[in-house]
């Protein structure tokens, strides 16, 4: 089976997580998947197929014969899908040999413009599936699923010579807490990569490092009509909490390895308020300077108002996996090989944003991100290239082989 007919199967199982949720998985829907999968790697020939108690589906493929002595080699993608849009009832549609021009979702209307997405323009000719406009795709990750499954067959059928192949299937990546139960000793790779990315010829191993900041603001409520001198409004002391950040130090107006504040939700009243961001920077001492700056504006309006009405709460996240890739640099390079065995060039920018490499690569497996042949993730333009799916499974089977050879190479 191709990877495309995967990913159609895949997209069908409503598996959105919840970031609101305090169980392990978010959602018990990703059981659904879950158990699909390793029915699948069971039939595959993968024995020790099985999902844990909290949603974690593992299994491995073993070194074929003169392979036994090489470090396993870990493939991970996640099944939940964004909360970000609609996840159920997903209607993939798929467009063959694709003329380069809009495309008109066919639920809603929407269209996915060429003006808004240059780069549709370099995949004329060939097969998209999209979304249907009501919902997103859920390319983001189950392309990767699909597409490490693939690779699987593929070694069997062709009795390809590797090492030990370890396949790890997460829930609830996209609320950040994909590896927070994943067992890495029991999964027994010495190295592995996250399928998670975008273009086929992406090699990812920098990544945001990541805050979380709470702002608290606790006003002063009186009859509007006695209010001078006496009301603090909680709600316009938030709002000028928000003028005192940099104004083009949000995800808006920065690229590249530029950082940012952003704030994600905001509610309140003249009582209290409160403030949720983000907070991301390629760099941690400037992460660092961002959160003792955060800490700086809360004073500032604690020492204007005379009281403490703004309380602080910062909280780390992921770290940037770089310092930890860096070291293994030759997960990169058989990644590189692989990439340019296809005739094409790698390309490795930084990632703004996360992984579950990102922790995992922290907790001892270094784990840099490959791409998926998914564009456009966590709304409903996502879409999928089913000719750039195929090069992801390439990739990755190309690395499995390359792999397991420069190890017994290298003794």
């Amino acid at each position: 089976m191709r990877a495309y007919e995967r990913l159609l199967n895949y997209v069908k199982v409503y598996t959105t997580s919840d970031p609101v949720s305090d169980t392990h998985p978010t959602t018990a829907r990703q059981f659904d998947l879950a158990r699909m999968l390793v029915k699948e790697l069971q039939d595959l020939g993968l024995a020790d197929a099985h999902v844990d108690e909290h949603c974690y589906v593992y299994a491995t493929l073993p070194a074929t014969p003169g392979h036994e002595a090489a470090k396993g080699l870990g493939f991970i993608a996640h099944m939940d899908t964004s909360p970000d849009a609609p996840g159920e009832n997903v209607k993939p549609q798929i467009h063959e040999n694709y003329d380069g021009g809009d495309v008109v979702l066919p639920g809603t209307g929407a269209v996915l413009s060429t003006r808004q997405f240059p780069f549709l323009a370099k995949l004329k000719g060939q097969t998209l599936i999209t979304t249907d406009g009501t919902t997103l795709l859920g390319a983001d990750d189950k392309a990767g699923v699909a597409e490490i499954m693939t690779m699987l067959e593929i070694l069997q059928k062709e009795n390809r010579p590797h090492g030990k192949i370890c396949v790890g299937f997460t829930p609830d990546e996209e609320v950040g807490q994909g590896a927070d139960l994943f067992d890495v000793e029991h999964f027994g790779a010495a190295y592995a990569y996250t399928v998670d990315g975008a273009s086929y010829d992406d090699v990812n191993y920098e990544t945001f490092n990541a805050a979380s900041l709470t702002v608290r603001i606790t006003g002063r409520s009186i009859h509007p009509g006695d209010a001078k001198n006496k009301m603090v409004n909680a709600s316009l002391v938030a709002m000028e909490y928000i003028s005192m950040l940099p104004a083009l130090e949000c995800p808006e107006h920065t690229s590249g390895y530029d950082g940012f504040y952003h704030l994600t939700e905001m509610r309140g009243n003249v009582e209290s308020a409160e403030l949720h961001f983000i907070l991301r920077d390629h760099d941690l001492r400037r992460l660092a300077d961002r959160k003792t700056y955060a800490q700086r504006a809360a004073d500032e309006l604690n020492r204007r108002y005379h009281a403490a009405v703004a309380a602080v709460e910062l909280h780390d996240g992921y770290r940037n996996m770089r310092e930890k890739i860096e070291p293994a640099f030759h997960l990169i390079e058989h990644a590189y090989a692989a990439i340019r065995a296809l005739g094409a060039t790698p390309v490795s920018t930084p990632v703004r944003g996360g992984t579950d490499g990102c922790v995992l690569s922290f907790r001892g497996l270094p784990c840099p991100n490959l791409g998926t042949g998914s564009h456009n993730h966590h709304g409903r333009f996502e879409f999928a290239c089913v000719e750039e799916m195929e090069q992801c499974v390439s990739i990755i089977t190309g690395i499995a082989t390359c792999y397991a050879d420069s190890f017994l190479k290298s003794r």
